[in-house]
């Protein structure tokens, strides 16, 4: 029995054919014709690697600015000594044990947590709770820092962290829809370029972005030529 498809799917594939591949202004020109949900949809990158997702050293992860941010409102919980301090750099929540006594008590109503370096010997202990939330504070992702008040002008102004999941995909959010296609196209070439300059050292041969999608919330995906991504 043929598969059925949804509205918006039937609604996309008049807009483009999507089955082809297409250069990346171009995908998110077709995006842009794509019928609007009632809410302001995420725009995001889907990527599949050609890394060995059991590796631990083809691990691939990173955090990059968005040139127009990423229209999205960011809670930030600073885990440090001094939360007055991380308050007036503009925290949402801050402290240190206190906050610590909440999340173990099933509390995690924010986006994205930054430690400081003395207060994440402690914040370790949170890693069961916060480790598979993707919250964990990470020197990598520039989360585990001192000065906190950089480290929360970068987080609310739309940089965001990418990391690879167990099946060597990774999804990254370019904004919203309510942006232009200029301003989604430029956060778009800023995250494939850093996403590529992520490969791994020991990666070696054959092809580290095998393939790329652009797609909102609830449209179809379209598919990115390969040309865009061939050279990582």
């Amino acid at each position: 029995m043929p598969k059925k498809h949804s509205k918006r799917y039937t609604s996309g594939i008049k807009v483009a054919d999507l089955a082809k591949e297409y250069p990346l202004k171009e995908a998110v020109e077709i995006l842009a014709k794509f019928p609007k949900a009632k809410f302001d949809e995420t725009v995001e990158l889907s990527f599949r690697l050609g890394v060995d997702a059991t590796s631990g050293e083809q691990n691939v992860r990173g955090t990059t600015p968005l040139p127009n941010g990423s229209g999205k409102k960011v809670r930030v919980l600073v885990f440090t000594d001094d939360a007055q301090k991380a308050l007036a750099a503009g925290a949402d929540f801050a402290g240190l044990q206190e906050m610590m006594q909440k999340i173990n008590g099933g509390w995690l109503d924010f986006d994205v947590a930054i430690a400081t370096t003395e207060a994440m010997k402690q914040v370790r202990t949170l890693a069961r709770v916060l480790g598979p939330k993707g919250l964990m504070p990470n020197p990598k992702a520039g989360t585990v820092t001192d000065d906190v008040a950089a480290g929360i002008k970068a987080v609310k102004a739309g940089r965001v962290e990418f990391k690879m999941d167990k099946t060597a995909n990774i999804g990254v959010g370019v904004g919203k829809r309510s942006f232009t296609p200029a301003q989604i196209l430029e956060n778009a070439q800023t995250v494939l370029e850093a996403v590529g300059k992520a490969k791994p050292n020991t990666f070696k041969g054959g092809q580290f972005i095998k393939s790329l999608t652009l797609s909102s919330s609830m449209s179809p995906a379209v598919k990115v030529a390969a040309t865009e991504f061939s050279k990582y």
